[in-house]
């Protein structure tokens, strides 16, 4: 079985992330990305433009239908400031669960590459040994043929924040 690259395994756990979204989460990732584009910015700007000319009376084709002070407008843009807020707040939380799970994955693999070059270099000691090669233990390469503890690094990092 061939090695995945990099690019094949990031879009295998995207794809896989993409799977376990709800429709409400997909419904809010997608109009964040609409949301967020110099587009809707645009639109935005001159569907407000058009609204205070008309109401403004600068384009006489349309009749005012809200006056100055805008009431009816600052209450649609209230609104969409709220829809918009809260659109935005559920893709950052879905952003923030996909980020815990790529910290988590991270974290099992940099352990397990931890134990792997733990294992290797007490290999190449015993190597170095069997070969009777000349050679001193000193204290930084015995820390190193240690197995690291995570739970006590982690406790640790608790301690000292």
């Amino acid at each position: 079985m061939p090695i995945p690259n990099k690019k094949e395994i990031t879009s295998g756990f995207r794809a896989r992330m993409k799977i376990k979204m709800s429709w409400a989460d997909a419904l809010a990732d997608t109009m964040t990305r609409l949301f967020g584009t110099v587009w809707f910015l645009t639109a935005n700007a001159l569907f407000f433009l058009f609204w205070i000319l008309i109401n403004l009376g600068i384009l006489p084709i349309f009749p005012a239908f809200d006056p100055y002070p805008f009431e009816f407008l600052t209450m649609l843009v209230s609104l969409e400031a709220i829809f918009l807020s809260i659109i935005v707040l559920i893709s950052q939380n879905r952003a923030s669960d996909v980020a815990d799970v790529r910290e988590e994955t991270d974290f099992e693999i940099n352990v397990r590459a931890e134990d792997e070059i733990t294992r290797i270099l007490n290999m190449l000691d015993e190597i170095h040994d069997h070969l009777g090669l000349d050679h001193e233990d000193d204290a930084e390469l015995r820390e190193m043929k240690q197995k690291t503890n995570v739970q006590e690094i982690g406790e640790e990092l608790l301690r000292n924040k």
